[in-house]
């Protein structure tokens, strides 16, 4: 059944109220025509609950827009959609990625996250290449997709609104990576599902890392907004040491913008469910409002929380991710790096899920408490246990 307007409706009835169902709910393909956006192309995506996404095509096929019955969820910051034709990949010193940093996501990787590194390149038999010079994040974030499909199809009464396109990096004498991804919502529902499949299709042994940088912003940011998750440590935190409580904001609880912020932050270790299962969320109590980011531990055994609380850029990220924030020097030195071979993959599946009221809050926080209850004190200290991460072959 579609449960639109509150009636629960067979395809029969939905389709004997309207001449098409993009009346109420459905995918279609645009494209930006205006400023540092324009040629991007994207899918708006309507879910008929007053859920309202956008996928950029152009841009990994990330998560650009997102909102649900006018509330914005989505940080846009002051960069905007940037066509990926004005990026510079290795612009101002690795950092130039930032001008192109806004949205509900922004896909890290394929081979590189975290902060810049020259890493050695003597697996791809290439003399004159010494080493491969990565910027912050690394490319896979502005390169455009191969849009393979989009639509609606129904399984008896339900309706699945889909995409689903590749992105492809690639050079001569290197990596030849491959992201598969595809995006589908229920018609009639708030949950957003996202499954990626990273494929080798060079015949170079190949290092992969991932990371989603989920951004959320105003309203669901805000004074009083509370982290939920199922926290066993915090490992570590960007400002430990003598400037640890100094901007006197904790992982926990989110204050108003503030001026001069620097930014900040954490890695959690994570407690999974029995179903291998991670639930963070983050809520807005004040307007019952909230949105959680559900991965696989197996998938994404690390988890950071990003902390821009800067008046003008106000937004915060759950951020999981494939390494520890020791970044590729630090999984390279650890044997934690990820080696993919000609035809070998990685999978991934993520859900985003938006929480419409109290109710839908108080049931998420209890899910999470039953996992493990999370520290209770703002600043818990750091315990620099970066527990190892093992089956990276």
């Amino acid at each position: 059944m579609v449960k639109i307007n509150g009636m629960n409706l067979t395809r029969e009835q939905l389709e004997a109220r309207t001449g098409s169902n993009s009346q109420f709910a459905g995918v279609r393909l645009m494209t930006l025509e205006d400023g540092l956006e324009r040629g991007i192309r994207l899918l708006e995506f309507r879910s008929g609950t007053g859920l309202r996404f956008t996928v950029l095509v152009d841009r990994a096929m990330d998560i650009g827009d997102c909102e649900w019955a006018g509330y914005s969820i989505g940080w846009h910051s002051p960069s905007g959609f940037r066509h990926p034709g004005l990026h510079e990949y290795e612009g101002e010193g690795g950092l130039a990625w930032l001008r192109s940093f806004s949205g509900l996501m922004v896909t890290c990787g394929l081979d590189h996250i975290l902060f810049m590194y020259d890493a050695p390149a003597d697996n791809y038999v290439y003399s004159p290449r010494q080493k491969v010079k990565q910027s912050i994040h690394g490319r896979v974030g502005t390169i455009p997709a191969r849009l393979t499909g989009y639509g609606e199809r129904w399984e008896n009464d339900r309706c699945i609104l889909w995409c689903e396109g590749v992105i492809t990096q690639g050079t001569v004498f290197g990596e030849h990576l491959e992201l598969h991804r595809r995006i589908e919502v229920e018609v009639g529902t708030n949950e957003i599902q996202l499954s990626d499949r990273v494929v080798n299709r060079g015949f170079y042994k190949t290092p992969h890392m991932l990371c989603y940088h989920i951004n959320l912003g105003y309203p669901v940011v805000d004074e009083g907004a509370r982290y939920l998750a199922p926290i066993n440590d915090v490992l570590w935190a960007a400002h430990e040491g003598e400037n640890y409580q100094k901007q006197g904001v904790g992982y926990k609880t989110l204050p108003k913008p503030q001026l001069q912020f620097h930014e900040q932050v954490w890695q959690h270790e994570m407690v999974a469910g029995s179903d291998g299962e991670v639930p963070v969320a983050l809520v807005n109590d004040r307007l019952e409002f909230g949105f959680e980011v559900t991965t696989k531990k197996h998938q994404f055994p690390c988890m950071f929380e990003w902390q821009n609380l800067q008046s003008g850029q106000y937004a915060v990220g759950i951020e999981p991710s494939t390494n520890h924030v020791l970044g590729q020097e630090g999984a390279r030195e650890r044997d934690e790096l990820i080696w993919l071979e000609h035809g070998e993959e990685r999978k991934y599946e993520t859900k985003f899920r938006v929480l419409t009221n109290a109710k839908e809050i108080a049931e998420t926080e209890k899910r999470i408490s039953a996992i493990a209850s999370q520290p209770v004190e703002e600043f818990p200290k750091p315990s620099g246990k970066f527990n190892p991460i093992g089956a990276r072959a």
